[in-house]
C-alpha cells in the first residue's frame, strides 16, 4: 500500500524550504493517488494518507487539520446514494463542508465527487456499480487555467453519481452528456473518474471486494490499452489543479504543524 511519510504534517516546516500538504481521504487499500502521486512529489508537496477503513471513524482528519487541500478518492463498490453506503460518509460530508467553508481547496474523485457535491450543497443519486472506459470532452475553453485537454480519458470505477449544486460549473462531459469533471467555487473540483488510474489499482480493487461490476475482464483489457493515453493527459490536468488550487504557494501546513499527527485526528 502506497504511503507518504507517516506524519506528513509535523515533518512539513522541517525542511529549508516549507511544503505543502494534501490530506487524502483513501476508502479502500485498492484506490490510491496512482500516478497523481509522482505530480506531487516531482513539486515537492507532501501528502498525507487517512484510511478510516482501517481504523473507523479515529482515522478521520480533525477538524484542525492545517491541510493546504483535501483529496477524497474513490470508493469501490461503496456509494452515497442508499444502496451500500461508505461507512463514514456522514462524517466525510461534514469535513469537506468544513473545508469548503474556509477555502481549502477539494478535489473529489468517483465516490469523492459524490461527497463534494453533497457537501456543497447538491446530492447523489442511485446508479449501477460500473467499470467504465470512455472518453471526456471539455465544454469551458478555460477550464484548469486552460490546460484541462480538450480530450481525455476517463476511467470509472464507482457506484452512484453526483447530482451538482446549482452552483457548481461543468468543466467537461462524458459520452453520454454527463457531467465528468466540475468545479464548485474557486477551487473545488470533482471528477467522476480518477485522472491517476492505474491498471493495478483495478484489479486490486477487484480482488478487495467480493462484488464486481459487469464486464470487468473486458475493461481491464480497455484500461490496458489506454494507460499511455491516461499518463500523457494527467501531465496537464495537474499542471492546472496545482495552479487552481494555489498547492504551491504559502503552505499553512507547514506553518501550523503540530508535534505529531496523533493530534490531528478524530
Amino acid at each position: 500500500m502506497p504511503e507518504c511519510s507517516p506524519d506528513a504534517f509535523a515533518m512539513a516546516g522541517r525542511t529549508e524550504t516549507p511544503m505543502n500538504v494534501v490530506a487524502v481521504l483513501q476508502h479502500t487499500a485498492g484506490e490510491y493517488l496512482g500516478l497523481m502521486e509522482d505530480h506531487l512529489e516531482g513539486r515537492r508537496i507532501r501528502f498525507q494518507y487517512f484510511r478510516p477503513f482501517a481504523g473507523g471513524k479515529a482515522k478521520l482528519p480533525g477538524p484542525d487539520l492545517p491541510a493546504d487541500a483535501l483529496i477524497l478518492l474513490g470508493g469501490g463498490p461503496w456509494g452515497s446514494a442508499g444502496t451500500r453506503d461508505l461507512p463514514t460518509l456522514a462524517e466525510e460530508i461534514a469535513i469537506t463542508r468544513a473545508m469548503l467553508a474556509e477555502g481549502t481547496p477539494v478535489i473529489g474523485i468517483g465516490l469523492g465527487a459524490q461527497i463534494l457535491a453533497i457537501a456543497a450543497g447538491g446530492s447523489s443519486e442511485p446508479a449501477d456499480f460500473r467499470f467504465e472506459c470512455t472518453t471526456a470532452t471539455r465544454v469551458v475553453h478555460d477550464a484548469l487555467n486552460g490546460y484541462l485537454p480538450e480530450t481525455f480519458s476517463q476511467v470509472v470505477y464507482m457506484r452512484d453519481r453526483p447530482v451538482l449544486p446549482d452552483a457548481a460549473r461543468v468543466l467537461a462531459v462524458d459520452e453520454g452528456g454527463s457531467a465528468a469533471v466540475f468545479e464548485v467555487g474557486d477551487n473545488a473540483y470533482g471528477f467522476l473518474g480518477n485522472p491517476g488510474i492505474k491498471l493495478g489499482m483495478v484489479e486490486d480493487l477487484i480482488m478487495e471486494f467480493e462484488e464486481v461490476p459487469e464486464g470487468a475482464a473486458r475493461r481491464l483489457d480497455e484500461l490496458r490499452a489506454l494507460q499511455p493515453e491516461i499518463e500523457d493527459d494527467l501531465v496537464p490536468i495537474m499542471t492546472g489543479l496545482v495552479q487552481c488550487t494555489g498547492l504551491m504557494s504559502s503552505p499553512k501546513a507547514a506553518a501550523k504543524a503540530p508535534k505529531s499527527l496523533d493530534e490531528t485526528v478524530i
